[in-house]
């Protein structure tokens, strides 16, 4: 029998009406719990911040479900079933992120802040400049993030339906944007919330499931397991999916591009940020982060027993000739272990996942936009203090979130065929270089300035954008996004290893070069509340 055959004999296994069946009841539900948390929306921290009223346990989940995106279950199951070891790095690499995010960031960020980034960013340093910039970076984030989500849910749908052409799964993605508009503008940051942990919960429980039944089946010996991979890899030789190289073997410093994006991005991911600010108190944000690392910490564990046992069970050439590729490992293997029902409840949580993190994402971006831009910019809101009208700034977020999801949906046709953990390192690396900087330096650095802020968000964002597009990611491979052309000269497909550095390099010289304008006096108060937390909760109340 043929690959091709043999993925086809798979497929037919499936029951697409019980799949959608299952969907749409997920859909029903989550669109009930996203009405019923609407009710409370009646400002612009409820909007944004969803009234600061979820505990630390609530917000991990929620952070968890924000974090597990669809990069997480279907990119790095189909990255270990094909690449092995080198496809868990992803894995390491998203988990070790957020010790960074814990010790750096979290706690000094919801003492600091108020909505979003800009808030930490522009606390000492010149508004309009520095709002813009970071304004611009988190759109530039959310949107590379949005276009792994949206292309994951093309794939998925299209491996629940059989759909094989670019138009059938075109359509998909544009129902999942429409889906995902209708989430934010009724549920806003509450609604949103409530969703990631009801998919948190999900997704966890169905990866525990699953991975039991996978250890059942090879006598819950993990040698086992590992032996039937290596028996049904199509590398040669057949075990070198047990060690490093098989993907990164070739060019090592693609790789430590790879790492450096992976480890420095999380603390840089505007919509990670953002969840620190739903919680009423600096305690209760750490709280959320250690649930957060151990819910996060257990899945991708598991990852790699569900990664191997795609790889021993449904067979590599099978995942990467099905629809949606490397990404359907996850929901073939429950196909191989539960039939139609497990790949219905798998699938059917796969696509909560997608659906969770692109609104997330989605009212990242529009807060940004109207809190950052229009009220802080265009209204020339003083210090810590939007002059705009706060129910005008969320009529502006309503109107960003219908723009953001226009292009995400056309984003997310043009990234179709692309592994979707890829595509998030992509995200993180503009992050890691955009973003990191400037919040470590304004956190730590009593000299930074306003010129080394701007200098170092601007510059890391164009470094790392300019690099991807000059990179086999954008053209010259089959896979690329313009496959038919080639002007890639840069021969790294993950810019992080000269962007980042380069983000730090331009905030340090741009504040050395404008010596004399920091404002040591705000300097000194946001170390104080950064560091305690005192004077924050008023801040909050403006």
């Amino acid at each position: 029998m043929s690959v091709h055959s043999a993925a086809g004999a798979t497929l037919e296994q499936s029951n697409p009406v019980l799949n959608i069946s299952v969907f749409l009841a997920f859909v029903a539900v989550t669109l009930f719990i996203v009405i019923r948390a609407s009710r409370n929306n009646k400002t612009a921290a409820d909007y944004y911040a969803a009234g600061r009223s979820f505990s630390g346990p609530q917000n991990g989940f929620a952070i968890a479900g924000d974090y597990l995106s669809a990069a997480s279950f279907l990119g790095i199951c189909g990255a270990i079933a094909v690449n092995g070891y080198d496809g868990f790095l992803y894995s390491i690499g998203f988990l070790v992120a957020w010790l960074v995010a814990l010790l750096l960031v979290a706690e000094l960020m919801r003492n600091t802040g108020k909505f979003t980034m800009a808030d930490v960013l522009s606390f000492r340093l010149a508004q309009r400049p520095v709002r813009m910039a970071a304004a611009l970076t988190t759109l530039a984030v959310c949107f590379f993030y949005l276009l792994a989500q949206m292309a994951g849910a093309g794939g998925l749908v299209s491996l629940l339906l059989g759909i094989s052409d670019k138009l059938g799964q075109s359509l998909i993605i544009a129902v999942v944007g429409v889906l995902m508009i209708v989430y934010v503008l009724i549920g806003g940051m509450k609604g949103t919330t409530w969703v990631q942990i009801v998919k948190a919960g999900l997704l966890i429980a169905g990866a525990v499931a699953m991975t039991v039944w996978v250890l059942a089946l090879n006598g819950f010996s993990l040698n086992t397991l590992l032996e039937n991979a290596v028996a049904a890899s199509t590398s040669e030789p057949k075990d070198a999916i047990l060690g490093p190289g098989l993907k990164y073997g070739a060019n090592p410093w693609d790789f430590i591009s790879l790492a450096l994006a992976l480890v420095l991005g999380t603390a840089g991911l505007p919509h990670v940020l953002m969840r620190f600010y739903t919680v009423p108190t600096a305690k209760e944000a750490r709280r959320s982060v250690v649930w957060a690392i151990w819910l996060i910490g257990i899945f991708y564990l598991l990852t790699l027993v569900l990664g191997y046992g795609a790889g021993a069970l449904v067979g590599p050439e099978t995942i990467t000739t099905a629809p949606g590729g490397v990404n359907s490992a996850a929901p073939l293997l429950a196909l191989h272990l539960g039939g139609p029902v497990l790949m219905g409840f798998i699938s059917a949580v796969a696509f909560a996942t997608i659906l969770a993190v692109v609104a997330g994402l989605t009212i990242t971006a529009a807060a940004s936009f109207a809190h950052d831009i229009y009220a802080n910019v265009v209204k020339r809101g003083r210090h810590g203090d939007g002059q705009a009208d706060p129910n005008g700034e969320v009529r502006v977020a309503r109107r960003t979130v219908v723009v953001i999801g226009v292009l995400a949906i056309l984003g997310g046709i043009g990234a179709q065929g692309q592994n979707i953990a890829f595509l998030v390192a992509l995200a993180f690396a503009v992050a890691a270089s955009a973003n990191l900087p400037t919040i470590l330096y304004s956190l730590f650095w009593k000299r930074f300035t306003t010129r080394g802020a701007v200098w170092s968000m601007y510059g890391g964002l164009a470094a790392a954008v300019i690099l991807i597009v000059l990179s086999p990611v954008f053209s010259g491979k089959p896979t690329s996004f313009l496959p038919g052309v080639n002007f890639a000269i840069w021969p790294l497909e993950n810019p992080g290893i000269l962007s980042i550095p380069l983000g730090f390099l331009l905030g340090w010289l741009g504040s050395v070069l404008d010596r004399g304008t920091e404002d040591r006096r705000l300097a000194a108060e946001m170390e104080v509340r950064s560091l305690t937390g005192y004077g924050a909760e008023k801040a909050i109340e403006h």
